[in-house]
């Protein structure tokens, strides 16, 4: 199994990262995926790809939560460091209107130039979208390059918001702890969206699915979501870990 999304670089686990990491092999949990944030970010997620290096894979890109008036000032920093460190994807990148509309237009500027990058690197995105699917399509319906390949992380739409995704670009899904919660309609979207584009993630610290719910995340918690995953869609656990390995494989270009 993989992690495709973690943020086990963050200060939730100043005190036992190593641990962790440990768990998670423990667990089964054979590949992390570390998805940037902003500048502050940067050399916290590249130490800890240093120490693992065959296990822990890193990407870059700024957060729509941290797009603020100074985005082109972050990003110009950020872009040098496009040839710095050994990328998988540009990331996380998208749009976030749950809290924030006041830089609604500087976010859609954020997310036009870093798919760019995408293009320009032959690297795929990783999506953030919170109340912003209409803003991201828009944004992609608008590029001036080939739409590149990607996923939509942490995904919870309706079957029309897949349609609409797939209208747009053969696209793979995200899905986490939140495909365990009572009342998630994410289950209900697995046969939609099809095994063979689903990827698998945790988005630690957040959102630890049943039966640790409520708890700080982290990549162990994998096979939770990828039994509960097998469960609903009526197939063995490891074919789940099977496809959604070789999802990301294909997505990243990990091997």
């Amino acid at each position: 199994m993989i992690d495709s999304h973690s943020h086990i670089y963050c200060d939730a686990f100043d005190e036992d990262r190593d641990a962790v990491v440990a768990r998670a092999r423990d667990a089964g949990v054979r590949h992390i995926i570390l998805p940037n944030e902003n500048l502050e970010s940067v050399p916290r997620l590249a130490a800890l790809h240093g120490q693992y290096p065959d296990y822990i894979s890193m990407t870059l890109g700024l957060h729509p939560e941290d797009v603020h008036d100074d985005y082109l000032d972050v990003l110009d920093k950020m872009r040098p460091m496009l040839d710095q460190y050994p990328l998988v994807a540009i990331g996380e990148i998208g749009i976030d209107l749950y809290w924030d509309k006041t830089w609604r237009e500087q976010q859609h500027h954020a997310l036009d130039i870093q798919l760019h990058w995408c293009h320009d690197r032959d690297l795929p995105f990783i999506i953030h979208c919170r109340d912003g699917l209409d803003d991201i399509l828009d944004v992609i319906d608008n590029l001036d390059c080939p739409v590149p390949q990607g996923v939509f992380h942490s995904f919870t739409g309706t079957p029309y918001d897949v349609e609409r995704i797939r209208q747009r670009g053969d696209f793979y899904f995200g899905v986490n702890g939140i495909v365990t919660f009572k009342k998630s309609t994410v289950a209900q979207m697995l046969p939609v969206i099809g095994l063979d584009r689903l990827l698998l993630e945790t988005d630690s610290p957040y959102l630890a699915p049943v039966p640790n719910r409520g708890k700080r995340n982290e990549s162990a918690n994998i096979p939770h979501i990828n039994a509960f995953v097998a469960n609903a869609l009526g197939v063995t656990p490891e074919q789940v870990s099977d496809t959604t390995d070789r999802n990301v494989n294909t997505l990243f270009n990990i091997q």
